[in-house]
């Protein structure tokens, strides 16, 4: 079966990808350290995974192309 490379993440998947529980993910968005995610439609709310990237890589930082 062919593996696939997510574009969008869900909050549980969005944590594990940053090495965190889903509380602390959470926290951390709350607190705005993380953006936020985009609700797609009512009630569905994904992170994009390249944005996520951006941040573990460090490029992210001081708003380097990520809309907080």
């Amino acid at each position: 079966m062919a593996r696939f490379t997510p574009i969008l993440a869900c909050e549980t998947t969005a944590a594990q990808l940053l090495d965190m529980k889903p509380a602390e993910f959470r926290a951390a968005v709350e607190a705005g350290h993380l953006p936020r995610g985009r609700e797609l439609v009512p009630g569905l709310v994904r992170w994009p995974v390249e944005d996520l990237k951006r941040i573990a890589s460090g490029d992210a930082i001081e708003g380097g192309g990520i809309q907080w």
